[in-house]
């Protein structure tokens, strides 16, 4: 019976650091090109400069470029997009979708979420509350853990949904809480695939998708803000 015991616990410990494995894989490989690949250097400072400017036809025809690499590229962007805040993944899914048409680009951009998702996280459970304290400020960071330890999932699930919220905050804190990796994960599929069907719907009539980014916006606000309510008021009759 211990034997069962301790190999269940061997499993869940190596589950558990599967995202912290991954994601330092990937930063050594981004440092390999960074110092040994003199071109990647200069197309990661043509990124900032595309990527800083916001415009989503110079975007667009700046991932046209690359071909077939074009897909890597992207989910790179996402993982970086991370940090730069200025730059909404928003506007990332629909270059995606722009440039690889409805299907695919929605599968890339779920993909593109899913790492960078991935990497926020292990990133704010390796580093610690030092790390997200200096990332997103002291007071943003505690508001968005309490968030994040009273609601678990659904606050996930709305910060994927609604394009006005941080959802990068959440990625990061989420591993600082110590949430379960497949449980954040989980959330946020759920949360961001509507989202995504919903860009890749509207997103070649500028006007329908303005229009309909602020409705789903609004809908998923009010929706956790009526959840909040709900749960406040449950708290007190107990």
């Amino acid at each position: 019976m211990p034997t069962a015991v301790s190999s269940s616990s061997s499993v869940k410990k190596r589950s558990s650091r599967l995202p912290l494995y991954l994601t330092l894989g990937l930063l050594v490989a981004l440092a390999g090109c960074w110092f040994g690949w003199p071109a990647f250097q200069e197309t990661v400072r043509e990124a900032w400069v595309v990527l800083k400017s916001g415009e989503q036809p110079r975007i667009a025809a700046w991932m046209q470029q690359f071909g077939y690499w074009g897909p890597v590229v992207l989910v790179v962007a996402m993982v970086v997009q991370m940090f730069l805040f200025v730059v909404n993944v928003v506007l990332l899914i629909l270059v995606a979708i722009l440039a690889y048409g409805p299907w695919w680009g929605s599968l890339l951009a779920l993909v593109g979420v899913v790492t960078a998702s991935s990497v926020g996280y292990a990133l704010g459970r390796m580093l610690g509350e030092s790390f997200v304290r200096r990332l997103l400020g002291r007071k943003t960071e505690k508001k968005v853990l309490d968030v994040v330890d009273r609601y678990g999932v659904w606050a996930i699930i709305i910060a994927r949904l609604s394009p006005a919220l941080s959802d990068d905050a959440i990625s990061f804190v989420a591993g600082l809480a110590r949430m379960g990796y497949w449980k954040f994960m989980a959330a946020t599929v759920v949360g961001v695939v509507p989202l995504i069907a919903l860009l890749a719907y509207l997103g070649e009539d500028s006007e329908r998708l303005k229009s309909g980014l602020l409705w789903v916006t609004g809908v998923s606000v009010l929706l956790f803000g009526g959840y909040i309510w709900w749960d406040r008021q449950r708290t007190k009759q107990k």
